[in-house]
């Protein structure tokens, strides 16, 4: 899951950067009002965070222009604005939730993943299975067939994205997308190096391999024909 912060007040954006990336997110981080206005119109995200009072453009502008530009992305704004009027104009203007400053991290965490759930009509798992490999999203336990592996912070986003496509084939820009949130030289070998360890852990060991290469398109995690 990507998410968008656009808040121009450093402490707070790199507060809230932090506790999402701690919590499994990938996050773009910008603090400029027409800078928040490109990345939401050029990029998918599964929910933005948006302050309104920004230099260069305010937040319900960049909104306003979202939502004429058919950007669907769920929007929780995050302002030092309380009033009833201010949020009622904030959610006309599109916004999905309001959320005023100073505010908890769990509660603005909790309200970003129900926009995540209402959006995506679905309720957000926490346990991926496949093939005998499962991992849970709150423990951060992973497991196959009752054999358990201590993954680094890394390689558990990139087995929980693969377990999140299985099946299907995701290509390295798409791993550095999700899994490091910002723009990487695509000819780099991060991802190939991160594979390698992943696949080390948890395909050595055992006859059947799930995690596969198909060379000039990604990776695949899924079960080897028979």
């Amino acid at each position: 899951m990507r998410i968008l912060i656009v808040e121009d007040d450093r402490k707070i954006a790199d507060h809230l950067s932090k506790g999402l990336r701690e919590a499994g997110y990938a996050v773009d981080k910008v603090g400029d009002g027409e800078d928040g206005l490109d990345f939401g119109l050029n990029n998918d995200y599964d929910a933005a965070v948006l302050d309104l009072m920004l230099p260069s453009k305010d937040g319900l502008g960049i909104l306003e222009q979202w939502r004429a530009e058919g950007v669907k992305t769920p929007v929780l704004i995050l302002s030092a604005k309380r009033s009833v009027d201010d949020r009622v104009r904030g959610l006309q203007a599109g916004g999905d939730d309001y959320l005023t400053k100073p505010f908890a991290f769990t509660e603005l965490l909790a309200r970003v993943q129900a926009l995540i759930r209402r959006s995506t009509d679905t309720s957000e798992p926490t346990r991926l299975s496949y093939g005998g490999l499962t991992l849970d999203l709150l423990s951060r336990e992973v497991m196959r067939d009752g054999e358990r592996f201590e993954l680094q912070a890394r390689e558990f986003s990139l087995l929980e994205y693969l377990l999140r496509n299985a099946g299907r084939v995701v290509s390295k820009t798409m791993i550095l997308e999700h899994v490091w949130d910002y723009a990487f030289d695509p000819q780099t070998n991060v991802v190939d190096v991160l594979v390698c360890r992943l696949r080390n852990k948890v395909d050595r060991d055992f006859d059947e391999k799930l995690i596969h290469t198909l060379r000039g398109a990604g990776y695949v995690l899924r079960k080897e024909a028979k």
